[in-house]
């Protein structure tokens, strides 16, 4: 069996489902056949949010990604189930005196971000695709992508082999299928990619004292720790989400630890400034690495989210980048839509990686070069990045700035005049 889409997303986390959901008007204004395609379920899976009880993986959402998020329709659905927004950020060098810190009531602003754990956020996405006219398609496991030549009067078919024997066609794949994308290296589109010297330990943990609705970075000698503001519970608990980063044999060893030995060392590792660290919940350890693809279109395929690009965890970026790229692609697609235009020619994906490529390369090198700033123990360039985190810190117009470009507060995406790919 063979079934014809015009524009077919493949996976459903974050990105494909956004994806999915702002291309959902070119279904209902433009008669667009799409899909959305993972090997999981895609319906909406209800989560309990009342207890403490936490997803281990969250998004520092910033006020870009909020935006869009508003702007698809579901963010009121993000609220009512669980957010966490901050109001402060402090950052500071364990080896030296050198320190940063964010406060939204200076800049004027109500927010300097949100914390929203991923199965929610992913959720309120489903919840309102089911809404519209796009196929959700669960449960499809795709075997290999080929392309089918097109003739003098059309251009070439991507064709999804699924398991189950059927075929997919498609005029675009859309790869939202993460950083390992299958559907990336069937389009024969090659990487740049190589390993950090970390691994990330993620987990949910209780704290002593309340966390101050603020986001709180360490920089040890063996990487970023990092302690993310989650709600508290109604019976006045405080918790987490921590995202550690350590060099190989440091992240081994902590895994290895038992729950009260790494209580401990987290205490230590943040300097006690939450007391004690009560609880902690199943900690999960992955490699980083950085990767991003040397051109994000190929073979009737485009690229978005950790499938074209990710980057260090330090400042938390890599969901943020990949709901921008949703904006920049969704828009440069309704408008080819709107003109009559064909939406999968080169020129109109030609735009959106001029439009995505590089940004996403600057946020990708200046976590390359924070990442070596503060993991060397040169005396030079720990005088130097001590000195500049203070120095910033007196100096109201960069943190501005900074605020600005990092937080995006003055990005409204998928509003054409204030477009992050225009």
């Amino acid at each position: 069996m063979t079934r014809h889409f015009d524009i077919i997303i493949l996976g459903g986390g974050i990105a494909g489902a956004a994806m999915a959901l702002a291309l959902a008007p070119a279904a209902a204004d433009h008669g667009l056949n799409i899909a959305l395609i993972d090997a999981d379920n895609l319906d909406p899976v209800p989560i309990q949010t009342d207890g403490a009880v936490f997803d281990p993986r969250v998004c520092a959402l910033t006020e870009a990604s909020r935006n869009l998020l508003n702007n698809l329709g579901v963010w009121s659905s993000v609220e009512a189930l669980r957010v966490s927004p901050y109001q402060g950020m402090e950052v500071w060098d364990a080896n030296g005196t050198g320190r940063i810190a964010f406060s939204a009531a200076e800049l004027g602003i109500p927010w300097l971000g949100h914390i929203v754990e991923n199965s929610i956020i992913r959720r309120a996405l489903l919840e309102r695709l089911a809404e519209t006219s796009v196929h959700r398609l669960g449960g499809v496991e795709v075997r290999e992508l080929s392309m089918k030549k097109g003739t003098s009067f059309s251009r070439p078919q991507a064709q999804l082999h699924l398991w189950d024997q059927s075929i997919l066609t498609a005029g675009l794949i859309i790869a939202a299928d993460g950083a390992s994308s299958q559907a990336r290296r069937w389009a024969g589109i090659p990487m740049r990619e190589w390993d950090y010297p970390h691994h990330a330990i993620v987990t949910t943990v209780e704290l002593e004292k309340p966390h101050e609705n603020t986001a709180w970075q360490i920089f040890l000698d063996t990487g970023p720790l990092a302690f993310l503001p989650l709600p508290s519970s109604d019976d006045n608990r405080h918790f987490c989400s921590i995202v550690w980063s350590l060099v190989p044999d440091k992240a081994r060893r902590a895994m290895a630890l038992d729950d009260e030995q790494f209580r401990q060392e987290l205490a230590v590792a943040i300097e006690y400034n939450f007391g004690e660290i009560v609880t902690v919940a199943k900690r999960y350890c992955y490699p980083l690495r950085q990767r991003h693809a040397r051109q994000y279109h190929r073979n009737g395929v485009v690229l978005i989210g950790d499938a074209a690009h990710t980057i260090h965890p330090l400042a938390g970026q890599g969901a943020n980048l990949g709901l921008l790229d949703v904006a920049c692609l969704a828009e440069n697609i309704l408008q080819a839509c709107s003109r009559g235009e064909d939406f999968a020619s080169d020129r109109i994906l030609n735009r959106y990686q001029r439009g995505r490529e590089g940004h996403n390369l600057a946020m990708a090198a200046t976590m390359e070069g924070l990442q070596r700033l503060f993991s060397s123990d040169h005396l030079v360039l720990r005088w130097l990045r001590n000195a500049g985190l203070n120095l910033t810190d007196n100096i109201p117009l960069i943190k501005q700035e900074i605020v600005d470009q990092v937080i995006g507060v003055r990005c409204d995406p998928l509003k054409l005049s204030h477009s992050p790919c225009l």
